[in-house]
């Protein structure tokens, strides 16, 4: 059996493909596409977050909030690691993101205004990123299928600790639902675009679907989403800033209006709110890094000829 057969006996089966298993360039190049993307976007996303954790309001919610934006960071690492699985350095993703080569979700483009900010991206953002991300678990490739798990375990926690947030709020005085609310309305739209475009409009799609790199729609995704989200903000008192949002009796799923995708290239195309301080602050930090990083090779070097004379 050839490499070429062997992999599509492998997708066929259901089973995964592994980083010395012979693979299509055209798939190895969309996982390095897909994954570097996801990578990017959990480091990246550290920042509208981190931006309140001197002003956390109470030294629990400080510990938290710290917590959880360290969690992204080894989510990063965890998606870099199956990155450099096919054959591209870190050294060479960070570049590509740095010069505009490569994206980020252009959900965290947008600025954190209030502590209620916060609550909703664990509930919405991150609720989202789940809905995506569990589908991801039985994506075909073997080193980012097992990321995800892991992932996914700590990202529950990230939507719990969110809509503990938003409960806290609702539950509290008229300015903070008023908060709340406001913060729903500014984030709702920009969380359904994380899914992307309509299946229909998707570049990568129905590739991504026949090698099982991705295992379920944007538009599926989507739906789940809204289904499972909905009667939380219902419960919560919230409304929804779509005047055409309504359950469909026919279908069972929640319907709703058009989706400004005018706004969401924009915001890919790097005309967002915040893209060019997001990618700024990034290559700060990178750059400011990089003693410890030199620092890190050298005392590696050492110590590996240390090993080899002995």
């Amino acid at each position: 059996m050839t490499g070429e057969e062997q992999f599509e006996a492998t997708i066929q089966a259901d089973d995964k493909v592994e980083p010395r298993d012979w693979m299509p360039e055209g798939y190895r190049k969309t996982l390095v596409r897909q994954i570097a993307q996801h990578a990017h976007s959990e480091i990246i996303g550290m920042q509208p977050e981190g931006n309140w954790i001197t002003r956390a309001p109470t030294l629990m919610r400080k510990a938290i909030l710290m917590a959880k934006v360290q969690d992204e960071a080894g989510h990063g690492l965890y998606l870099y690691s199956a990155a450099e699985t096919l054959g591209v350095s870190r050294d060479e993703l960070q570049h590509l993101l740095h010069t505009g080569k490569q994206k980020y979700s252009s959900i965290f483009n947008y600025p954190t205004l209030s502590w209620a900010d916060i609550g909703v991206i664990g509930w919405l953002v991150d609720g989202a990123a789940i809905v995506n991300q569990i589908a991801l678990q039985g994506t075909s490739y073997g080193p980012y299928a097992r990321a995800m798990v892991r992932i996914c375990k700590e990202e529950s926690f990230h939507q719990r600790q969110g809509y503990a947030i938003c409960l806290a709020l609702a539950q509290g005085s008229e300015e903070q639902q008023a908060m709340l609310q406001d913060a729903v309305n500014r984030w709702w739209w920009p969380s359904l675009m994380m899914f992307g475009p309509h299946d229909a409009e998707s570049t990568h799609t129905e590739e991504s679907m026949a090698w099982k790199i991705k295992r379920v729609s944007n538009d599926e995704l989507r739906h789940h989403f809204i289904d499972q989200t909905v009667p939380q903000g219902q419960y919560l008192g919230l409304t929804f800033p779509d005047p055409d949002l309504r359950f469909d009796e026919e279908t069972g799923h929640w319907a709703i209006g058009d989706i400004d995708w005018d706004e969401f290239w924009a915001v890919v195309k790097g005309n967002g709110p915040l893209n060019r301080e997001r990618i700024a602050n990034k290559v700060k930090a990178w750059d400011d890094g990089a003693w410890v990083r030199q620092a890190a090779a050298a005392y590696a070097d050492k110590h590996s000829r240390l090993a080899e004379s002995a």
